[in-house]
This record gives structure tokens, sequence and C-alpha cells, in this order.
């Protein structure tokens, strides 16, 4: 993998249906119904959805046989009217619907953590190394038997890992972690290797996107060194909806797209199946036009950890850089000082034109050429001023370089002015390979200023700001490098969005909470209650809880798992019962849904007041 230079990872073959992946074939697309694997017509219909939106897999819930034997009948329907997407059965809790599903669907979805395993009763187990190897042997016994029906009836499978539904097994060795994810995976792959089996796609996925970033890095890293190549899907579970799905989707999935992991992708958003699709595409598109970039001459820096990566050491300049939070450079040349006070940026960038009337709490970023010394107001410089740097009292000051122009005169003012943040900005069309370049070549260099990273874009809605801008910052800010972020959209959107942009961007990537934070499912077959109506209804009661995390899942596959990254969770538990959690805790059971989203609140309420 290079870090500079935009290459798609070379895997083998997986063959799925009349849709096969990975080596050569484009990045697909995919999607998950939510209506019953029971209704056939309704099945039917929703797929021909996704596929005309674009999708080329759908994947369909499985709770038992009698769903398992249905896709039979749903995909008959869809080969009479010339259907021919492939169809994927999602299994959890039960090997023997995995068997029935073989027969009928062109993959089978199985979860490491829940295939053999119990559900997850969060204990603390301790297993003896004979214990671990009997449980070891147990699930090889029932697994090989699954993968020989695969073998017989050409179906591929999927090793669907998630955070939040690792095995008391695995926990007792690994605990909650990475790690833990990626061997509950390759227990899987391992045997698989040893069967000759070799249709296996995988994936990893988390709700907090730096945790399945992560994880997939490490994922990789040992399948180079078992000799395996497996093809990767990417998604970020309970990504949620509208701003907060889309971004914090293109943040994690697009990290991994740009070094080239990835060859299907699913975007899970809170919403209808089929408007997934568009925003995968957007985001599989964008990554992929980099194939075609100049290359980047760039070194990687021996200190630097691709798997463990820690946030790059930076000396502290007023509120940037350090420990502190990453700052919001908003950029408003247009004379326009109209801001949303929740999302109230650090700095403002207004060129020469210093507004006459200024914003309390706001301190102003203006050309070095014309700044005058005035209070709360800090000089930018371009290359061509470097010069006059040293002239300058001012204890803060920003510099706007491209790597091209980070050359020995300016490392060496920098490495004499520790009071300057850098700027990174680029023209590049792998703009994130050019970036990280800028961030290698200062701690190649033992420079430890701060570094903003600037973004450019022209986009005409606002979801192509969302998509682009995580896309680009996802690598930056899961590298450890962004001390801070400034979006400019040459004016085509309203520039209190764009600010907002730059918040949800840093609290996707766990950097600055600034909202309350939804981790929501994008609800199947298995969702027992209205979930878009309920989201909308928590969010309305809890938007001004800053800071605060809250699950909404719709059944117990993730739930109570995913429960341990939010601080409260409601999760459906039976038709029209509902469960309360904080964290992984269940404090209500079985709750009527009509009475649930008020007891959330209720008790959200009491717990905060101590």
């Amino acid at each position: 993998m290079n870090l500079f230079n935009y290459q798609r990872r070379k895997t083998s073959i997986v063959n799925i249906g009349a849709t096969p992946l990975g080596g050569s074939y484009p990045i697909r697309l995919q999607s998950m119904t939510n209506t019953s694997t029971r209704d056939t017509e309704a099945c039917v219909a929703q797929v021909k959805r996704i596929v005309e939106a674009g999708g080329e897999y759908v994947r369909l819930t499985t709770q038992g046989v009698a769903e398992a034997e249905n896709i039979r009948n749903i995909n008959g329907a869809l080969r009479k009217d010339g259907c021919m997407v492939p169809l994927v059965a999602d299994v959890h809790f039960n090997p023997a619907v995995a068997d029935v599903a073989a027969l009928y669907a062109e993959k089978v979805r199985i979860n490491p953590g829940n295939y053999v395993d119990p559900a997850r009763k969060f204990n603390q187990l301790e297993y003896t190394d004979k214990e671990y190897a009997e449980e070891l042997q147990r699930l090889r016994k029932r697994f090989v038997q699954f993968l020989n029906i695969c073998k017989e009836q050409h179906t591929a499978i999927r090793l669907g890992v998630n955070h939040g539904s690792l095995s008391d097994r695995i926990m007792s060795r690994y605990g909650d972690t990475p790690e833990g994810m990626v061997e509950s995976c390759m227990e899987y792959l391992r045997i698989c290797v040893e069967e000759a089996f070799t249709d296996v796609v995988i994936s990893i996925k988390a709700s907090n996107a730096s945790v399945m970033v992560r994880t997939v890095r490490l994922l990789v890293d040992v399948m180079n060194r078992e000799g395996m190549d497996f093809p990767l899907h990417l998604g970020v579970t309970e990504a949620g909806e509208g701003e907060d799905g889309r971004i914090k989707s293109a943040l994690g999935i697009g990290a991994l797209l740009a070094d080239g992991y990835g060859d299907t992708i699913r975007v899970s958003l809170s919403e209808a199946p089929e408007a997934e699709i568009p925003v995968a595409k957007k985001l599989r598109d964008y990554i992929v036009a980099r194939q075609i970039h100049l290359p980047i001459e760039a070194q990687a820096a021996p200190a630097f950890d691709y798997l463990h990566p820690s946030r790059r050491e930076t000396i502290v300049v007023r509120n940037i850089g350090g420990d502190q939070v990453p700052v919001v450079i908003a950029a408003r040349f247009n004379g326009n000082m109209e801001f949303n006070p929740d999302f109230l940026p650090d700095y403002v960038y207004v060129g020469r034109n210093l507004p006459a009337e200024r914003r309390e709490g706001i301190q102003y970023i203006v050309d070095a050429d014309a700044w005058t010394g005035e209070p709360d107001t800090w000089p930018a410089y371009k290359p061509d001023l470097l010069p006059f740097i040293s002239m300058n009292p001012a204890p803060l000051k920003f510099l706007f370089v491209t790597y091209n122009l980070l050359n020995e005169e300016t490392m060496t003012c920098l490495k004499y002015h520790p009071e300057v943040v850098v700027i990174s900005q680029s023209n590049h069309i792998n703009r994130v390979g050019e970036q990280r370049a800028v961030a290698h070549k200062l701690m190649l260099n033992g420079l430890k200023n701060p570094l903003v990273f600037i973004q450019h874009y022209a986009e005409q809605e606002t979801e192509g700001l969302q998509i682009r801008a995580a896309a680009d910052m996802g690598p930056l800010i899961f590298d450890g490098f962004c001390d801070g972020i400034m979006l400019f959209n040459n004016n085509r959107l309203d520039d209190a969005l764009v600010d907002q942009t730059a918040f949800s961007i840093l609290q996707a990537g766990r950097l600055r909470m600034v909202k309350t934070e939804y981790i929501s499912c994008p609800g199947c077959g298995r969702t027992l209650y209205n979930l878009e109506e309920t989201i909308a209804r928590i969010k309305a009661a809890t938007t001004h809880l800053k800071g605060l995390k809250i699950g909404i899942m719709g059944c117990i596959v993730n739930g109570p798992g995913e429960m341990a990254d939010a601080d409260y969770g409601y999760v459906g538990a039976g038709r029209g019962k509902v469960s309360l959690y904080k964290q992984k805790q269940c404090i209500e059971k079985n709750i009527p849904e009509e009475e649930a989203v008020e007891r959330l609140l209720k008790f959200i309420e009491e717990d905060r007041k101590g």
C-alpha cells in the first residue's frame, strides 16, 4: 500500500451469481431490504428499486428457516422478471439457517461472533488453552459442514464481523478491541484456506469510523502476513441518517478506499434502502477518479505507524495543536458574516477585507500584507511573502503552502518560527496523497508546527460537499495529522452549512463533539418498530444534549454490543416491545413501544442529574 499514490489492492476474484467482485472488477455497490423476507411481493419490489438505483447486490435478513426458504421464491420471481441481481442472505445465531440459505441465495453472510457461539452475554469468562482449543474445534466442525454445502451450490460467503457482536470467547482473550475483531475473522478465514474454499468476502464494521478503519488496516496486514488476498466489503454500521450518516460513512469508507482497500461497499443509512446507492456511487466514483493521477514523490516518516496511528506531536500555538481539539476555520470572502451559533468557527479567514462589524468570540485571519495588528486578528502568509515573517511580532501566524512549495527555505522558516500554523492546500486530483506528504515531510524534518488542512470544492448540493470533504479528511484524521480543518465551497452553498459540515466531520472522526450523536441502524426485516419515525422523535427531544451519543437499534443483533459505544440505547426487543440501555447495561426490558421514547428521555434526564 502506497500512502501517497492511489492504487487498488490486488485481491482474488469471488464469484457471486453473474456479478463477480475483486480482482480488476469495479467496486460493487449494495444495499439491504427492510421488508419482511417472508413477504415475497414486498421484497421483490424493494429489490427492484435498489437495482434501479444502481445496486449490484441486495441483502435480505433471514431470521429463521422460513425466511431462508422464501429466498427461493424471491429469487425465482426476480429472475422471471429478468432481474439477475445476486441475493445475499443475512444470518445470525443459527447455522442451520445458513445451510438452508446457501441453497437459494448467491451469497450468505454469517457473523463470526454468533455463528456457533451463543448470543453475547457480556460475561467475564476465562478460557484455559484447552477449553479455547475445544471451542475452535467445535467451530471448525460446524463451519466445514456449511462450506461443503456452499461448494456444492457454488454459493459465496461473507464473513461479516461487527464490533457490537464479538463472542464472549473472543472477548475473553482480546477484549473489545480491533485485534479481537481481526482474530474473530481470521479463525474462519484459516478454515476456508484449509478447506480450499475461495469464494469469500470479508467485512469488519463498527459504528465508530475510527475503530472500523483501524481494524480493516490491521486485518489486511494479518492477511498479507498469512498469504491471503480475499476481497473486502466496506461499511460503517449504524451510521445513522441525513448528514450524520453520509459524513460518517464517507469518512470511514473513504479513508479505506483512498488506500486502495475495498471491492464492494454499502453506505448504511437509516432511510429507504434505495437511498443508499446514490451516496455510495458518489463516494466510489470520487475516489476511483484518482487512479489517473500524476505520481506524488514523497517519503514516509519512520516514526509514523500506519497500523497504530497516534496524533502527530505538535507544539501548542494559542488554541491550535498539542492535545487540543482541532479548530474550524471558515472562509468568508464575500462579506457574509452570518453564522450558526451552534457551529461557530474558531477563526474566519477574510483575505484582505476585515469586516467593520465583527462577531464576538471569533478571531479573524487577514492576509499578511493587509494585517494591521488589530485585536483578535492574525496574519496569513503565502510563500512569496515568506521573507517577511520574521518582521511580524504576532504570536500566531498562518502559512498557506502546497507540498511542492514546502522546500528547504520554507522548512527553515518553520524551524525558526514555531508560532506559524501550516495550512496545507492542494489542487492535485489525489489531494489526500499530497496532504499526507506534507505531514510526513514535516515529521521527517523534525518540525512540530500545527497542521490545518484546507479543502476547496465547487459543489452545487450539500450532499456532494459532505461526501467529498469527509472522504478527503478521513485518511488525514485517522492518520493523526489533523489540527484543524478549513472548508471552502466557492460560494455555491450557504456558508453556515459549510461550517457545519466541517464540525460534523470532526465529530464523525471523534475529534470534537459539538452536537448529539445518533448511532442508528439502517433497518432490515428484523426491525421491530418504525425506525425513521422513532429516530425523528428521539432527535426532536434530544438535539440540545451536545456530545451525548444515543443508539437507536431495530433489534438485538448488534444493538446491545453497539451500546458500549453509546451513552444510552433504544433497542427493539420484540414486536411492539423496546428495551432501554445505559451503555451495554439493560436498564428496562420489554417496554411497550408507545411508551419507550418518553421513558428513554425521562431516564436520560434523571441520570444526567446525577
